[in-house]
């Protein structure tokens, strides 16, 4: 069940340029949420009509935690927010990531990558196995000190400025990292080669996609994914993202 919301904003700040974080205290949607689904925010201007979908990156108890990259109007009036302040948001929405018993004894690897960093966050907390947890940058790092609790850290920049000198599949093959599942969320070229390289490997693959959205809820049809399998609600081979996903097993879309 999802709820729409006047939230609070409890605190705000920059992680990196053009990277911000919102603490928000909610009355319901906190205590719903899992990892991996996502918040839609709604901009206080009325000329901008359509919500902004933004993942959720950490839960602690009533408080939700977004972190987004400021990337057009909207993001940007967020990234002017104070303490105080007041925004309407919506959620919990979509579908996350299956965090059950059956994966408590195998070894992980979660890879986040860009903005797909932040939702891997709450998913570390929740994992309970051993995990290793790869990081995929352009240049400058956010969040990464945050992941040190709950696994083994392994950053990759494209510059070479910090960890391994390239993508994430470069870190794991640098450093010799296995795995029996296999969480990942980032850009699209990122999550093509992480689903190739698990079907290689047999490896049960979890992908969190990005994509542009309008409603939120399933309604319009602006998100959809080609799937395998002929979805229920639209009759061809596609799935919502912001329904079906944005977590999907890797054998169910074609990307």
């Amino acid at each position: 069940m999802s709820y729409r919301e006047n939230a609070i904003i409890k605190s705000t700040s920059c992680l990196a340029t053009g990277i911000y974080e919102i603490w928000f205290q909610t009355s319901d949607i906190a205590k719903a949420a899992k990892p991996g689904q996502f918040i839609s925010v709604y901009s206080s201007n009325g000329a901008h009509l359509l919500p902004r979908p933004i993942s959720i990156c950490e839960i602690q108890g009533d408080l939700l935690r977004i972190v987004y990259r400021v990337v057009g109007e909207g993001t940007k009036e967020f990234s002017q927010m104070k303490a105080g302040d007041m925004l309407s948001i919506q959620g919990p929405l979509g579908n996350g990531y299956d965090v059950e018993a059956s994966y408590a004894n195998k070894k992980a690897i979660l890879f986040g990558g860009g903005i797909g960093i932040p939702p891997m966050l709450e998913l570390a907390k929740r994992l309970h196995c051993e995990k290793n947890i790869v990081l995929g940058y352009k240049d400058e790092l956010f969040l990464n000190d945050e992941f040190k609790s709950y696994g083994t850290v392994t950053i990759a920049t494209e510059d070479g400025s910090a960890g391994v000198k390239g993508n994430v599949l470069d870190a794991i093959f640098e450093y010799s990292i296995q795995a029996e599942v296999i969480y990942a969320c980032g850009p699209l070229p990122m999550l093509r080669a992480i689903k190739a390289y698990a079907l290689e490997h047999h490896i049960d693959c979890y992908l969190s996609l990005e994509e542009k959205m309008a409603c939120g809820i399933g309604a319009c049809l602006a998100c959809v994914c080609d799937s395998i399998q002929i979805d229920e609600h639209s009759k061809v081979k596609n799935k919502r993202v912001c329904k079906e996903g944005p977590v999907f097993h890797a054998m169910e879309v074609e990307i």
